[in-house]
């Protein structure tokens, strides 16, 4: 089959490099309301005691009183709410302004919680922390404290999901109690468990240390009652040292009944494959260097521009292990 023409090519990897259509997430009515609640406090911090400060206490405490409930205040948050290019903010705004002023001349004192107020109990697009789904329901584990305080509800705080707990690191289970291998139980009761990392000798354990393992980990073996690091030259051994291993790691071969470096440099075959250029072993491997005042190329060694040409050397420099 012929190679496609460079055109298609070019047209083929376009189109896989370029982000796929759609897959920018919008952000939900919650978070739209979270956002312009948050912008809206902003607005609040930022005129808070605005330009006053000029040594005239009792004018400023009587004025600031007025200022602080008034419209002139209100009017000067909602025109820096929204930035000119945030459509989903303008929109909001737009669309809620009125509310957002009954608040704030009657409703602040009764209702001093802002986004519960608006996005939980008015636009009912949100819901308290601890509860999920379109009538707020209690997160698994109960909205005190969700997934025993090991995960997260799955729409905690939203009017979506379905409230499963999606477990941090080191915990399983419906409500995230129960430790994942690699994990021991610390505490566990009912409505609390802690879990913390095993010893990293162990695949299973009881406790945090070599001997606390119930099977160890691969590369690793029980011995004397603990699990023991495998030589470095092993996959898998019976006891300690290269002379225990089960069998070699790639670079190793079994001599004289232990694992030994192979010397890829010395084999018939050549390891190193361009022209002119010298093999230099090194533990499980080997190096290609080019000889001094050589360059590297795609198949051989080739003289440093500007070198005189000179004939690469007939027989490579004595082998050297790295």
């Amino acid at each position: 089959m012929l190679p496609p023409p460079r055109a298609s090519l070019g047209l083929l990897l376009l189109l896989l490099l370029s982000p796929a259509t759609g897959t920018t997430r919008k952000p939900t009515p919650c978070q739209r309301c979270r956002d312009l609640v948050d912008k809206f406090l902003l607005g609040m911090a930022h005129t808070a005691k605005k330009n006053f400060g000029g040594g005239n206490t009792a004018w400023e405490e009587k004025t600031l009183s007025k200022y602080e409930f008034s419209e002139v205040r209100l009017l000067e948050i909602l025109e820096g709410l929204c930035e000119s290019s945030d459509f989903e903010c303008n929109q909001m705004l737009e669309q809620h302004e009125e509310q957002l002023e009954d608040w704030w001349l009657r409703l602040k004192k009764a209702h001093p919680d802002l986004f519960e107020w608006f996005c939980v109990g008015t636009l009912k697009v949100c819901c308290t922390q601890g509860t999920y789904g379109p009538d707020c329901r209690a997160c698994q584990g109960g909205a005190q404290r969700p997934c025993g305080g090991n995960g997260h509800c799955k729409g905690d705080g939203t009017r979506e999901g379905d409230g499963s707990c999606q477990c941090h690191m080191g915990y399983r289970g419906p409500l995230c109690l129960d430790c994942v291998d690699g994990y021991f139980s610390l505490l566990k009761n009912e409505t609390h468990s802690v879990c913390r990392a095993c010893n990293e000798s162990c695949k299973t354990c009881s406790g945090p240390t070599s001997r606390d393992c119930h099977e160890c980990e691969v590369g690793w073996r029980r011995m004397e009652g603990a699990c023991t690091e495998c030589d470095a030259t092993c996959v898998g051994c019976t006891g300690k040292g290269p002379a225990k291993c089960k069998e070699c790691v790639t670079g190793y071969t079994k001599e004289s009944g232990q694992c030994t470096d192979i010397d890829e440099c010395a084999l018939a075959e050549k390891a190193c494959k361009r022209k002119s250029e010298n093999c230099y072993n090194t533990p499980g491997s080997f190096v290609c260097v080019c000889p001094e005042g050589f360059e590297d190329t795609k198949d051989a060694c080739v003289p440093a521009a500007g070198d005189a040409p000179e004939e690469p050397p007939t027989q490579p420099p004595p082998r050297e292990d790295l």
